[in-house]
């Protein structure tokens, strides 16, 4: 987060705040106190934890700072809570998150509402440029918590025997039905493009410096891969051939026993998907996109199709100037929904905003004269810029809010478990 960035008054930073910690509590209502100690994965973590550890971020870089006289919660929340800031304090294993059963639900909920008006005490009294910018830093770390928490949701009912449904899917409304066009691709010029964050708004401090790079001419698909034509790779031995597999990709499908996405069970002779509107089968969400696949996936599915994934700046230099809107979190699909027909085929970029996020074929690395935030808050992303890919867009679990071109979301190239998938480059 740049220290020139404006943010907004502190009216309207109140009313953000309250509007993403309500939402928290929205997206956990459908939720047993049970289903909440759930750490189905070792990427994930309970749903309790997150209601605590969003809160634990406001009270530890915001209220401990700016507010005169607070005082802390819980004694112990500062480590309990902490999740990898090893310069603020130590922190339990990420994998004894689930043995949390002390301090109770109803102990983090009141926590919360601690926090929240400490929060409003401190708006109302403090207009200090820095603790305001760490408050919009924390509504947009709640807002990756929030897709956090409903990815962590679906592999935890994924994992329970009985298959419970998040959210019952409308019976009025298919939204993963509709035929896509035919995939068509749309060419850029390239050539000299400024890439990076620009603007008066929030970013995160992997989106900057701006600066300048120069592309080739290259074309991208117009919309993201579909689950029939995944399936179409899966047919074709796409699994067992490892021409078309990166080392470490063959790696993977060999040790985890890859033979289809994440969340996809064969059923006789065809597959079914889980989601968090239940179980459906293939040719019901044939033309909805693949999603829960991992990077070395989209690499071999490209290949297989003689294309490739692009790179991250040629996913923003396409998506620059566009609104972020599409089939994310404000929607409440939670699915990743098929392309909505075009009007002219092979002109018009859909889904660049939500479905899946996108794999692309570059690192996650500092642009050239990166510099993290101090103290702390420095670890939230630079620490992390080594073995991870970049993915673009956002999904259909990520809020409109937090979504835009210069946005760089990284997992290691191994992860399914997220809202992930494919849109091919060519050239």
């Amino acid at each position: 987060m740049s220290s020139t960035i404006a943010f907004p008054p502190q009216s309207d930073l109140a009313q953000r705040f309250r509007t993403v910690r309500l939402r928290t509590l929205a997206i956990c209502k459908p939720l047993t106190p049970e289903d909440m100690m759930v750490q189905s994965c070792a990427e994930a973590s309970p749903a309790k934890w997150h209601l605590a550890h969003t809160a634990w971020f406001f009270e530890s870089f915001v209220l401990k700072e700016f507010l005169p006289g607070y005082r802390l919660f819980n004694q112990d929340f500062p480590w309990l809570f902490n999740s990898y800031y090893r310069s603020f304090a130590d922190f339990p294993e990420k994998r004894l998150r689930a043995s949390f059963s002390r301090p109770g639900l109803d102990e983090v909920i009141s926590y919360r509402s601690y926090v929240d008006e400490a929060i409003e005490r401190l708006l109302e009294v403090n207009s200090d440029p820095e603790a305001l910018r760490r408050i919009e830093l924390g509504a947009n770390h709640e807002e990756q918590h929030q897709e956090l928490l409903l990815t962590d949701i679906l592999h935890a009912f994924y994992t329970n025997p009985l298959r419970p449904v998040y959210r019952r899917s409308d019976s009025e409304q298919n939204i993963t039905a509709a035929q896509p066009d035919p995939l068509h691709f749309i060419h850029f010029p390239g050539g000299l493009v400024d890439v990076g964050f620009s603007g008066s708004g929030f970013c995160y401090d992997n989106e900057l410096p701006r600066h300048r790079v120069w592309l080739a001419p290259y074309a991208l698909a117009d919309r993201l891969v579909t689950n029939r034509e995944y399936a179409e790779f899966i047919a074709d031995g796409g699994y067992r051939k490892s021409e078309l597999w990166l080392s470490a990709g063959w790696d993977a499908i060999e040790q985890n026993r890859w033979r289809a996405p994440l969340y996809w069970n064969e059923a006789g002779e065809s597959w079914t998907l889980y989601t968090l509107r239940g179980e459906t089968s293939l040719e019901e969400a044939a033309n909805a996109p693949v999603s829960h696949i991992s990077y070395f996936e989209a690499d071999a599915y490209a290949r297989w199709a003689g294309k490739r994934l692009p790179t991250e700046l040629e996913w923003e230099v396409a998506a620059a100037g566009q609104p972020a809107r599409g089939n994310l979190l404000d929607a409440e699909f939670f699915v990743p929904a098929s392309a909505p027909a075009a009007s002219n085929p092979g002109d018009q970029s859909r889904q660049l905003w939500g479905d899946c996020w996108e794999w692309t074929a570059s690192a996650y690395l500092g642009y050239p004269g990166f510099a993290p935030l101090e103290g702390s808050l420095g670890e939230y992303n630079g620490k992390f810029m080594s073995g991870q890919m970049v993915l673009r867009g956002g999904s259909c679990v990520t809020p409109q809010a937090h979504i835009r071109s210069s946005y760089r979301n990284f997992f290691p190239p191994e992860t399914r478990w997220q809202f992930s998938g494919i849109r091919l480059a060519d050239k």
